[in-house]
């Protein structure tokens, strides 16, 4: 009988708890695997390497080669496309002498966003965040960077144009992209991520306008399934979102460290104001959830409104034919002493009392507006 009630207890805790995990892939650091779903994505190299008054640009280069492009004292920007081929992302990693952990958390794309800081090496790792095709789900990639001295490394999980515009901006030597080190192009990244976080917001934002749109002229039930989707979608977008406001907010102890000089202190203003952005996203994102939280409300506001109407009628209609059914009762009685039962107009009278008696309540009903 003990036996019995404890088990009953573990199932009543469990039933109490109610809570979901999801469970990450587990990947033991010294064991590389990607563990994305970009699994055809070629591994693709792309070195950038300037300072104000030169640039070389190598495409599609193999990772021995490395050493014979790198050159000190210049920024050094290592782009990588597509994260299955193991073995050539590694050789880059072990070139510059970077902590296995370290690539292990690039490669499971199961980990949050974080912002570890190991010997010379500031590692930042961020969710990039874009609505689909349908404007109804939202992909998720993951970018991770590795800023050592004047070298930055970028790695995605696909091919896409994130970056484009920093590139052009980088070969036609626009802004001051050119005249900044390694620190300063890894915060134009991080920006250019950021930005994806407002499209997706916006595109939420444009699904709740047309839902509220909708809600107003329709009593379907589909349209609480929606609002539930995109209230999964706004809370996703916040999960991701805290940890990057967290490490954002993280390098501000690092700016008190002079001994790590990864990030010059003149730059960590730049830093701050993705901070500031972090912020207004979050702030924006309750504002949305509490825009949404009211579609439901006007749903259901409707939909009590519509039934109070029905009743309403329904409540006129009952009332107007109560009079008339108490009349038809009274004569329907079986009495032998009724006299209007043997006139010869006691019909005809009755019929007219009876519609006289409507009209007199429809008068009644609308000259005080309850109908």
């Amino acid at each position: 009988m003990k036996i019995i009630n404890i088990l009953n207890f573990k199932q009543n805790f469990q039933y109490v708890r109610k809570i979901k995990y999801k469970k990450g892939i587990k990947v033991v650091p010294t064991f590389l695997e990607y563990t994305g779903i970009h699994k055809h994505a070629k591994t693709e190299l792309q070195l950038f390497v300037y300072d104000n008054l030169e640039l070389d640009e190598y495409q599609d280069f193999n990772s021995i080669e490395i050493s014979k492009h790198i050159v000190k004292d210049k920024v050094n920007w290592i782009n990588i496309h597509g994260m299955n081929e193991i073995d050539k992302i590694k050789s880059i990693v072990d070139y510059f002498d970077i902590d296995q952990f370290m690539l292990s958390d690039i490669l499971n794309t199961t980990k949050r966003t974080k912002l570890e800081e190991n010997k010379d090496v500031l590692f930042f790792n961020i969710k990039s965040l874009l609505p689909t095709k349908d404007s109804l789900t939202i992909s998720v990639e993951q970018i991770s960077f590795l800023l050592k001295e004047d070298i930055l490394i970028s790695f995605q999980e696909k091919r896409s144009d994130f970056f484009t515009h920093i590139r052009e901006r980088i070969r036609t030597h626009s802004g001051i992209v050119r005249s900044k080190k390694a620190d300063y192009l890894m915060y134009l990244l991080l920006d250019a991520i950021m930005e994806n976080f407002y499209i997706t917001i916006e595109n939420e934002e444009d699904n709740v306008e047309n839902l509220i749109n909708i809600a107003k002229t329709s009593a379907n039930q589909d349209i609480l399934v929606q609002v539930e989707k995109h209230r999964d979608n706004f809370n996703f977008l916040k999960r991701s979102l805290i940890p990057l406001r967290d490490s954002l907010y993280a390098i501000k102890s690092i700016k008190e460290d002079e001994i790590f000089e990864v990030i010059e202190h003149k730059n960590f203003t730049f830093f701050d104001r993705l901070h500031q952005k972090t912020l207004e996203l979050l702030e924006q994102i309750e504002y949305d959830l509490t825009t949404l939280e009211s579609v439901s409300n006007f749903y259901f506001s409707t939909q009590n409104h519509k039934m109070n109407e029905v009743m309403k009628t329904l409540t006129v209609v009952s009332v107007f034919f109560m009079p008339l059914t108490f009349i038809v009762g009274v004569y329907g009685m079986n009495f032998d002493n009724m006299p209007e039962l043997h006139w010869k107009y006691g019909y005809f009278v009755i019929i007219v009392c009876m519609l006289l008696l409507l009209l007199g309540m429809i008068y009644y009903f609308k000259k005080k507006k309850w109908y």
